[in-house]
């Protein structure tokens, strides 16, 4: 399995990505928001693009979508229950559903709701594994609930499905946000060692050239896996007093959340 990340450098700081297949050079776009540079990269790299995933419905991850099908004929594929929300869907899946590209290559679609309630990562099977991650979980983040999304819905995710994923996961974000994340992480715990090591190396960095992450990272970097930890606890209750001394971790994802919002 080929992975290519390609960095659109826009307002927005979206990441899209090309997943090919060594040996017949088929390939798989996700979010390809810049068509251009998604369909120039397959073209340099001799790859057809011959499916297109959307992890969820906004336009941002979407936008790209009848540039890059009017170009190659690529089909479609997103949540089931977003067929009226995507236009030209040619597939709804599930989860357990496999999305195949070319001979080889088989990726798990896991049903993810949170960030909206009709997103899908993509989970591959391969020695070192990939967690294609759309606008769920960031590099040190978590998406918001801003625009058809749910907090409670979000927690559960994390909780059920992305901290049971085996540790050597490497995480493939729809956007970059990592040194703002490591930023929030070290204000919600300013102990954080190992927040602390990392961010001199992604301040002010190239995001096309920035180090991915592992799920094993993420659990020491990102305070929303942190949420039985004392000092995120202790520094939450500065912002909510009310908080009972010993707070479920549903109540800290939550109110962490809330806080990432405005920071």
């Amino acid at each position: 399995m080929i992975v290519e990340r390609i960095w659109t450098g826009n307002a927005y700081r979206n990441y899209n990505y090309l997943i090919a297949c060594p040996e017949t050079g088929e390939a798989l776009a996700i979010d390809p928001l810049d068509h251009e540079k998604c369909l120039n990269t397959a073209r340099v790299k001799g790859w057809q693009i011959t499916q297109i995933l959307n992890t969820h419905e906004h336009h941002d991850h979407t936008g790209g979508n009848a540039a890059v099908v009017a170009a190659t004929g690529a089909k479609v594929i997103a949540h089931h229950k977003a067929a009226g929300k995507i236009a030209g869907m040619d597939r709804g899946v599930k989860a357990g559903d496999v999305i195949k590209v070319g001979k080889h290559i088989e990726l798990e679609c896991l049903d993810t709701p949170g960030h909206t309630l009709c997103h899908i990562c993509l989970r591959s099977h391969t020695d070192e594994p990939a967690l294609f991650s759309g606008d769920t979980l960031f590099n040190a983040g978590a998406g918001n609930v801003h625009n058809g999304g749910d907090v409670n819905a979000l927690y559960t995710t994390f909780e059920e499905q992305l901290a049971r994923l085996p540790d050597n996961t490497r995480i493939y974000p729809g956007h970059d946000y990592i040194e703002n994340n490591l930023k929030f992480t070290l204000a919600r715990e300013p102990g954080n060692a190992a927040a602390q090591a990392l961010l001199p190396s992604v301040t002010g960095a190239d995001p096309a050239t920035t180090a991915l992450t592992t799920l094993g990272q993420e659990k020491d970097i990102n305070t929303f896996f942190r949420l039985g930890s004392a000092g995120v606890i202790e520094e939450l209750r500065k912002s909510f007093p009310e908080l009972p001394e010993k707070p479920d971790a549903k109540t800290v994802f939550a109110r962490l959340r809330e806080l990432r919002n405005s920071w």
